[in-house]
């Protein structure tokens, strides 16, 4: 597989947006002061060739993002696309107006009901990555005809045939509960950030992304991959229905970071009565990994915010699962602290010793 084959130039289209007639899956973007990015993610799903429910969950911005999204949708404003090998995945704009409807996040249907193929939701405050998508999942849930929900960060296009790939994976695979794709990385298209997600290591806390960096053609085995997976990378995670009902939404216990994994290890939990976890190695995705929480590939680049809240997470998810792992994580946390001063970051190093004893951010 290459990241060119997945991303041959759809032919434009005269045809407005679907109205969602058929549709099997929702899928969920938050937007935190990202609002050019979620058009790009938005202006790429556009062009699937299949219908679709698209929620789009502003986070509490405090900026102009919802009327941004508002413009856009009247066709009054289009950024342009960051990256002009990416741009085939989202230019020329697609026709507008597109119709999209706007709910206020304390105003949700509370009962089942069709949703709009298009939908923004406005939250007053920023709910976090789990409480975002809960928001979302929450409204698309009422939608009886969805069997499969796509969380997918606004830092991301999609290839025309990833949708469709992901349900059909998704419908093949009894007792589906997660579902990951291939993730590339948006500036660097030939490189895999992950294939479906992570391999995780309790007593560092950390994941290895499954053939991370590696070229995107490289030959691998679907299922061997979705074997190794502890968990799904959070930036393309599909779940069913069925895995919703059973395991429930995302933990808001965590705000940023582990939300994936706590999901994962929530079913694992389940023994026998465990979700099957697949790959939809036809489904590509490009991310660009990090943008909206000040995260880099490069453990040097961590903004504070970033740092504070993976340390945090971290702590909070092995007093849940591993309790006995809890000490052996505290003190990494104040080695962490000792080599950012090392570094001479003393914004981390402050933000690890917030995240150690438990005080919020500041």
């Amino acid at each position: 597989m290459t990241a060119t084959s997945q991303t041959a130039a759809p032919r434009r289209s005269d045809h407005r947006m679907s109205s969602g007639d058929g549709a099997v899956l929702g899928v969920v973007i938050v937007n935190f002061r990202g609002a050019d990015d979620t058009i790009e993610c938005l202006e790429s799903l556009l062009r699937v060739p299949m219908p679709l429910r698209i929620v789009v969950v502003e986070n509490g911005s405090g900026d102009d993002s919802a009327q941004k999204l508002r413009d856009w949708a009247a066709g009054r404003y289009q950024p342009a696309a960051e990256s002009a090998d990416m741009a085939i995945l989202s230019s020329p704009a697609m026709p507008k107006p597109v119709q999209m409807a706007e709910l206020r996040a304390d105003a949700l249907p509370s009962g089942p009901g069709a949703v709009a193929p298009l939908t923004l939701i406005l939250s007053d405050a920023n709910l976090g990555f789990a409480g975002g998508n809960n928001l979302g999942l929450r409204l698309l849930q009422g939608d009886r005809r969805l069997q499969y929900f796509w969380l997918l960060n606004n830092d991301t296009v999609v290839a025309p045939s990833a949708p469709g790939s992901l349900v059909q994976r998704m419908a093949a695979t009894p007792n589906i509960g997660m579902c990951g794709t291939v993730v590339c990385h948006y500036w660097q298209p030939d490189r895999l950030q992950a294939l479906n997600g992570y391999v995780f290591n309790r007593f560092t806390g950390a994941g290895r992304a499954i053939a991370g960096e590696d070229p995107a053609s490289i030959t691998y085995s679907p299922q061997d991959v979705a074997d190794a997976t502890d968990f799904v990378l959070g930036a393309s995670l599909a779940v069913s229905r069925a895995f919703l009902a059973d395991v429930g939404p995302m933990s808001e216990d965590y705000f940023l970071y582990f939300e994936e994994i706590d999901w994962a290890m929530r079913n694992r939990r389940r023994g026998d009565a465990a979700y099957a976890t697949a790959f939809a190695h036809g489904a590509t995705v490009f991310h660009k990994a990090g943008r909206a929480i000040g995260s880099r590939s490069l453990k040097s680049g961590r903004s504070a915010f970033s740092e504070y809240w993976m340390a945090r997470s971290r702590l909070r998810f092995t007093w849940r699962f591993f309790p006995l792992l809890w000490p052996l994580h505290w003190v990494l946390c104040w080695a962490m602290l000792a080599n950012r001063l090392r570094r001479r970051q003393p914004a981390n190093a402050r933000a690890l010793a917030l995240a150690a004893l438990g005080r919020p951010f500041r």
